[in-house]
């Protein structure tokens, strides 16, 4: 196994916005999966859908550990295809959030992702947590 991948960004909305992005499916879908079927507490559901460019459909399988709002979400995350090396649940990504200049500062640290995924899965975080700072700024604040 790599080292974890460790991503941090400041997002320009609150605690309390940004941690409903990651908790609630019609904002899952907005910035990281096509569909979402999410049961945001410790043993939930955390199902994705999500669609590569070239259509192609992957299935993502994996259950809330922790959910703490609005500083913490812990969930862990894998795949159906075995074409992604990550099996269903053996991986775990644990976000933090934290007010920060009238904002919200975000840290990200994915465990568990095997050597050959590594590249792949941080650089898809990258791209995700920029849709995920455009989705929460126009966001409705809560």
């Amino acid at each position: 196994m790599a080292e974890p991948i460790v991503k941090e960004t400041w997002i320009d909305a609150t605690p309390e916005t940004v941690f409903a992005f990651f908790t609630e499916p019609d904002k899952v879908t907005r910035w990281l999966a096509e569909e979402a079927t999410l049961d945001a507490q410790p043993g939930g559901v955390c199902h994705q859908i999500h669609r590569t460019d070239d259509g192609r459909r992957f299935t993502m399988r994996g259950e809330f550990v922790e959910v703490t709002p609005p500083s913490r979400v812990v969930f862990t995350w894998g795949f159906e295809e075995a074409a992604v090396a990550v099996a269903p649940g053996a991986s775990t990504v644990e976000v933090t959030l934290r007010p920060e200049r009238d904002g919200t500062h975000l840290r990200l640290v994915h465990r568990d992702v095997p050597d050959e995924e590594f590249a792949s899965h941080s650089g898809g975080w990258e791209e995700m947590l920029r849709r995920l700072g455009a989705a929460a700024r126009s966001a409705p604040v809560v």
